[in-house]
């Protein structure tokens, strides 16, 4: 299932491959159980009977999905470029880019992480809840922070394998 991401790595780094992928299909998940949540409220609010805090679920799982795909993205290099730069550039100064865009990938998602788990701190000691449903706000914070440990991860081995390019 995950042969793709991880040919031609192994150990760590087919193991970080497959993490990355399989948070990805979560995260997938998340947002199709987001559009459900949709799909039910405007079935309910023609016929009177609206699904009570959809919005709160809508913001918290977009969130989540949102930030899970980020891992995927850096690991299969599809996050958005603007080719128009590097298309008369060879290959090695190419890869010597991608190497130097996965540092500063991997030191956003280190500020990131370092922020949103002083965010998650200060939900749960104020115990933050949403407005209808009473839902605690640091809940959607710790997908979150598992996916940007796996996003430091992903642009770690992106950072290598680009480096190795650029070398090679």
């Amino acid at each position: 299932m995950f042969e793709e991401e991880r040919s031609g790595r192994s150990g760590l780094a087919a193991v970080v491959a497959v993490l990355a992928t399989g948070w990805a299909l979560l995260g997938g998940l998340v947002l199709l159980a987001v559009v459900g949540i949709n799909a039910l409220s405007v079935a309910g609010a023609a016929l009177g009977h609206p699904l009570a805090g959809d919005f709160e679920m809508t913001e918290m799982g977009i969130a989540v999905a949102v930030f899970a795909f980020l891992p995927y993205c850096q690991l299969t290099d599809a996050n958005v470029t603007a080719d128009i730069f590097t298309a008369r550039a060879s290959a090695r100064s190419v890869s010597a880019l991608r190497a130097l865009a996965a540092l500063v990938a991997c030191g956003f998602a280190a500020v990131l992480l370092w922020r949103m788990s002083l965010g998650l701190a200060d939900h749960r000691s104020y115990s933050s809840i949403t407005a209808i449903l009473q839902i605690p706000v640091w809940w959607a914070f710790v997908p979150v922070l598992v996916s940007l440990v796996l996003l430091i991860a992903t642009s770690v081995l992106s950072f290598i394998e680009s480096l190795r390019e650029a070398v090679a």
